[in-house]
């Protein structure tokens, strides 16, 4: 760990995204934030509210219902525009470099006492039931149980090669301080909990909830490993983003584990690896796993409840209850999820090209029909006839590193990689399915969470090792070097002639409402081309 001073890429705001009140305060001072003293049950009621303003600003619900020392916040990540705001990104492709830069130099977290770490305000030790500490939620009708999905995971020191992880887990404590612990195959805890699968000794770790914006980020790194391989530091790159270290404070009951210091609420505890419970009431009766419907999935489906590790709680620690400690409840399958998900992992995508050869690949977009980890889009600039073909080179290392990815595109400098109809006309009017097509991965190891690949199994009970990945599919959208004429886009005229030399401005707001929804056309009326 590190003593580093200050230091930053950007123009992070330093000060607002030091904790999650620190943030909370910021956005409302900024007008980012609205916030509701009526009562909201987790039981549908919070999820339901998000997609109804999914995509909007963070939303604070200050009264929920059965948790009087509580408060949940949700849609923090929706918005890149406040996410931009929040870090000093610029736009979409400087968030994508300037995070880059931050794998290449992160600035170590630091350790600090306990007295100084807001989340050891209050000790609860050996705690009976663990869920009256969290904020278990239900997103929809066919799932029969709460889940808790809101806590990351710090995996630090030496269980992770001296670095530090941060992720997702989704838990259910069904039996008061045990929970079942998902791990998403070939993820950072997938491979840690591999390597100690036999140890006579449970692997030390802490759950953390209401943490701060930069830590939170960073945990979407899911299936990043090539560039963010074990031992990594991943706080160091939240505290390269934020501009200044993360900090971090010593277990209370776990030794050899770490939490963060400004958490609103920890969970400390051990992941037992081979004390496999079934996640629901309905799935251990019936003595089956992978049938029953059980908290929706990233790739926009319903999940299944399976067996899964366990963690067992030692003791909860957390900000004064008298203060109401905040979580965020994170709603799966919303644009809070896919920004989370998708920000650090273009980066990652783009990072990978550019240790390939610099300069080739200008940026990446995982737009939401993606579903977080199902594929991407790069844009490349050929700078001469030795450029070409690297694009195909970068589509076949993405879908080979990016564990569960199917489907890889490459496109030119002139479209516009986060305009979806731009991409559907370029990959009708550029591609050959004779040579543009690639299929570099037929077969390997995907994940289990896509229906297509729990399908491999056939009617047999699905599990994480009886699944098959079928393959991930390049397509190079590209315009072959030294044919740019052949495929010169037109340019309208828009720039110099101007609908109010004819019309009123009433008469242009009458015929631009018609062009509402028409996304390719508002896109033209733009760029004229």
């Amino acid at each position: 760990m590190s003593t580093a001073k200050k230091e930053a890429v950007g123009d992070a705001q330093t000060e607002a995204l030091r904790d999650l009140r620190s943030t909370i305060d910021f956005l409302r001072q900024e007008g980012d934030l609205i916030e509701t003293d009526v009562p909201v049950n987790p039981d549908l009621e919070i999820t339901g509210v998000q997609k109804h303003l999914d995509g909007s600003c963070p939303i604070l619900f200050n009264n929920v219902v059965g948790k009087p020392n509580h408060r949940a916040i949700t849609n923090l990540f929706a918005d890149h525009g406040i996410m931009h705001k929040l870090f000093g990104f610029k736009d979409h492709q400087d968030r994508t470099v300037k995070i880059a830069e931050a794998f290449r130099r992160p600035l170590k977290p630091i350790v600090v006492d306990s007295k100084d770490a807001p989340s050891h305000e209050e000790i609860i030790l050996n705690p009976t039931d663990v869920n009256e500490f969290m904020m278990p939620i239900r997103h929809t009708t066919y799932e029969s149980e709460l889940t808790v999905g809101s806590g990351q995971r710090l995996l630090a020191g030496e269980y992770f090669d001296g670095g530090t992880d941060m992720a997702y887990n989704r838990m259910n404590f069904r039996w008061g301080n045990v929970g079942t612990f998902q791990i998403s195959p070939g993820s950072h805890g997938w491979q840690v909990m591999a390597k100690h699968y036999r140890d006579d000794k449970p692997i030390p770790l802490t759950m953390n909830f209401g943490i701060p914006y930069g830590p939170n980020l960073l945990a979407g790194a899911g299936f990043d490993y090539v560039i963010l391989p074990v031992g990594c530091d991943e706080l160091g790159v939240a505290g390269r983003l934020t501009g200044e270290p993360v900090r971090m404070v010593e277990a209370k009951t776990v030794p050899g584990a770490y939490a963060l210091a400004d958490a609103e609420i920890t969970l400390e505890g051990y992941l037992h690896p081979r004390d496999r419970r079934y996640e629901t009431a309905e799935s251990e009766e019936a003595g089956v796993q992978g049938r029953f419907h059980f908290h929706p999935e990233w790739a926009g489906y319903m999940g299944k409840a399976y067996k899964a590790p366990t963690f067992h709680v030692t003791a909860v620690t957390m900000r004064a209850r008298e203060s109401k400690p905040i979580i965020f409840p994170l709603g799966v399958h919303t644009m809070d999820c896919q920004n989370i998900d998708t920000t650090v992992r273009e980066s990652a995508m783009f990072e990978l090209c550019h240790r390939m050869q610099p300069g080739i690949c200008t940026d990446v977009n995982i737009p939401y029909p993606m579903t977080d980890w199902g594929g991407a889009i790069i844009q490349v600039k050929k700078r001469s006839q030795i450029d070409e073909g690297w694009q195909r080179n970068f589509l076949a290392a993405l879908l080979a590193t990016s564990q569960g990815s199917r489907l890889a595109i490459a496109m030119s400098e002139d479209t516009d990689i986060y305009d979806m109809d731009d991409v559907i006309w370029n990959l009708t009017t550029r591609v050959n399915p004779k040579t543009d097509i690639l299929n570099p991965l037929p077969g390997g190891r995907g994940q289990t969470f896509m229906p297509a690949e729990r399908m491999t199994a056939g009617n047999a009970e699905w599990t994480a090792s009886n699944t098959v990945f079928e393959g991930g599919m390049g397509i190079d959208a590209t315009v072959p070097f030294g044919y740019e004429s052949d495929f010169m886009r037109p340019v309208y005229p828009v720039d110099t002639v101007f609908p109010d030399k004819f019309f009123s401005a009433e008469d242009i707001a009458k015929a631009k409402k018609y062009m509402e929804g028409k996304g390719w056309v508002h896109s033209l009326a733009k760029s004229g081309r």
